[in-house]
């Protein structure tokens, strides 16, 4: 089990640590170079074009060699992507079709899925990421930080933390095609015990989403003793979940109700400079462009003490001052998003709708450590922790060997 020194301070000594209720965690992707991730594809291909028609010192200069990673470094394939594992100073070929990954806790970005590129791509998350895997990503600890503990992506996470105190990546599933839930040994069971045979691994994930909070000790998750509240925080958490993953696996895109949806008012520049809220009007104010009604609420929705809409602006402005691949970005403003910022908008203010109900479920009895314990869930043994043998087949090694297993 995890050590806990310091929960005390938050009351919290009794509350299961998501560290154990989902034991086998991944800590966050580590790019080691900016350039592999952008909002827009078109970038990401026009930086490799870029890079691939450079040669020698130059190639090496834009490359941004690390410790992990140069241009002469042989790298394995990366799990399910089909891209080249010759040394990258040799590269002379398209870009590899980025992928959609989740950047942080809400900024839905592309990623190039070559392994040459990344320093830290950790293989075992895309060894499991397929349509039936949902993540778990916690927000790092932050004093009196009153936002989300944590979020749930159907996307490749990277875990990038706002405040950078990064959490751990939690896989539902240990194995891909929805296999072997990441749950301690026996929790499912002494749940179905309590609440009934209509458990699952999904709705555990849902009341997690739903209760866990922030401690000094790591996200926690109170575990209710009454079947109602059980159900109620289910319900809850599914709601948050259809939220987070924006229509993913066949669901609804999220809507608010008509009159309270955001338009824009003026058009967005090719340049917007700067972001400012107008909370008279409730309008977003992007340079000259103007979005409204934008709630209060998902102006000032933060995670780790950082305004999610600041940041995600902030990510898309001006070039100024980027170097090398990092400055090939959009000259204008695309309208892609403009849309993007909308769903944003949209999900941030029904999400801190949402917060007074998930703030009532801690109310009531509750299965505590000591309950685990007697039960046998606790502790957790050392296997659930680790991940799963889950290879199947020969995976490409340096060079186009295969990978010895």
């Amino acid at each position: 089990m995890a050590a806990r020194a310091g929960a005390g301070a938050g009351g919290d000594d009794d509350i299961p640590l998501l560290d154990d209720l989902m034991p086998w965690s991944v800590r966050p992707l580590r790019t080691g170079r900016p350039w592999v991730t952008a909002p827009d594809t078109a970038s990401l291909k026009a930086r490799w074009a870029r890079l691939v028609r450079a040669e020698g010192a130059e190639r090496e200069r834009l490359f941004g060699p690390t410790r992990s990673r140069g241009p002469q470094t042989p790298v394995a394939a990366l799990p399910g992507q089909s891209t080249s594992t010759a040394r990258f100073a040799r590269e002379s070929g398209p870009c590899p079709e980025p992928v959609r990954i989740l950047h942080g806790p809400f900024d839905e970005q592309w990623l190039i899925p070559d392994h040459r590129l990344i320093d830290a791509a950790r293989p075992e998350l895309w060894r499991v990421a397929d349509g039936h895997q949902l993540f778990a990503v916690e927000h790092g600890y932050v004093p009196q930080d009153a936002g989300p503990a944590l979020s749930v992506t159907a996307l490749l996470p990277d875990g990038h933390s706002p405040a950078g105190r990064p959490g751990r990546i939690r896989p539902l599933y240990r194995r891909p095609g929805g296999l072997e839930p990441n749950l301690a040994p026996g929790l499912l069971g002494l749940l179905r015990a309590r609440h009934g045979d209509a458990v699952t691994p999904e709705s555990v994930l849902a009341w997690i989403l739903a209760a866990a909070r922030h401690s000094p000790a790591g996200c926690v998750v109170p575990l209710p003793a009454d079947t109602a509240r059980w159900w109620a925080g289910v319900e809850l958490g599914r709601e948050l979940l259809r939220l987070q993953l924006r229509g993913a696996r066949g669901g609804e895109r999220p809507r608010l109700p008509g009159g309270r949806r955001p338009y824009v008012r003026a058009a967005v520049p090719a340049a917007p400079g700067t972001l400012e809220y107008d909370p008279d009007v409730e309008a977003l104010l992007l340079g000259t462009g103007r979005i409204s009604p934008v709630p209060a609420a998902a102006w000032e929705f933060r995670v780790g003490g950082v305004r999610m809409l600041e940041l995600w602006f902030e990510r898309r402005a001006s070039a100024d001052g980027a170097d090398g691949l990092e400055a090939i970005r959009p000259r204008d403003w695309p309208r892609e998003w403009t849309s993007e910022l909308l769903e944003l908008i949209t999900v941030l203010a029904l999400l801190t709708e949402l917060r007074p109900r998930q703030q009532a479920l801690t109310d009531g009895p509750q299965l505590t450590t000591g309950d685990l314990r007697a039960a046998g869930v606790l502790p957790v043994a050392a296997t659930a922790r680790r991940p799963a043998s889950v290879l199947d087949h020969q995976e490409e090694g340096p060079d186009g060997q295969f990978a010895l297993l």
